[in-house]
């Protein structure tokens, strides 16, 4: 099976050459402004976080980037490496009076394997763990909410380990990583299905599964 961390090193020359000079709308939204929130994900391959959310409306931007760690402004090498503490993770600058932080845990769901603990799909260690990072009691009540909904309806025996914590300090990562979906599009779906991601979370959601 076919790791993210050998596709990047292989990769890495040519995705530097593809993104410069290159502008997204998920990146070119600003993100700040009066009534915005953000809500703060890790789903394993920020890769495969970043499109689950940005078509949804009321979804500002999306960024990708690094939380739940020790380390100033961690590399990806660095984070990659797992002795950082931090998450691969995804922020989300949404707008409440068009889209509720409850929609968007129910996104986060359904995007993820949340019975695998320290890994996603092919991607192994604790820097791949899942994890709602909450911004703020109100939030961690709704995740903490979400999570028993879950565990009382969910079509898998398997028990719930994705963590409920509070938010960090985010710190982006490299721009190449940014939308990664759309500058790479073959690169990313091949790294996708060798991965597995789609196929187990048809296993685990059946027709509700996320997959992009």
């Amino acid at each position: 099976m076919i790791s993210r961390s050998w596709l990047f090193s292989t990769l890495a020359t040519l995705i530097l050459a593809a993104s410069i000079g290159m502008t997204t709308g998920a990146r070119a939204a600003d993100g700040a402004g009066a009534g915005l929130e953000k809500a703060t994900f890790a789903g394993g391959c920020f890769w495969c976080m970043q499109p689950a959310f940005d078509h949804i409306p009321g979804v500002v931007s999306t960024m990708v980037g690094y939380t739940g760690g020790e380390k100033e402004h961690p590399s990806y090498e660095e984070v990659s490496d797992g002795g950082t503490g931090h998450a691969e993770s995804i922020e989300v600058t949404f707008d409440p009076k068009k889209v509720t932080y409850q929609k968007l845990l129910d996104v986060f769901w359904h995007n993820i394997d949340p019975t695998s603990k320290d890994r996603e799909f092919c991607d192994v260690g604790h820097q791949y763990r899942t994890a709602i990072f909450f911004h703020g009691p109100e939030q961690e009540a709704e995740a903490q909410a979400s999570e028993k909904q879950i565990e009382e309806t969910k079509p898998f025996k398997d028990r719930i380990v994705t963590e409920i914590v509070p938010a960090s300090t985010f710190c982006p990562a490299e721009d190449y990583h940014q939308d990664y979906y759309l500058k790479n599009p073959v690169r990313y779906k091949f790294y996708r299905y060798n991965c597995g991601r789609d196929q187990r979370l048809r296993e685990l959601w059946g027709a509700a599964s996320g997959g992009h």
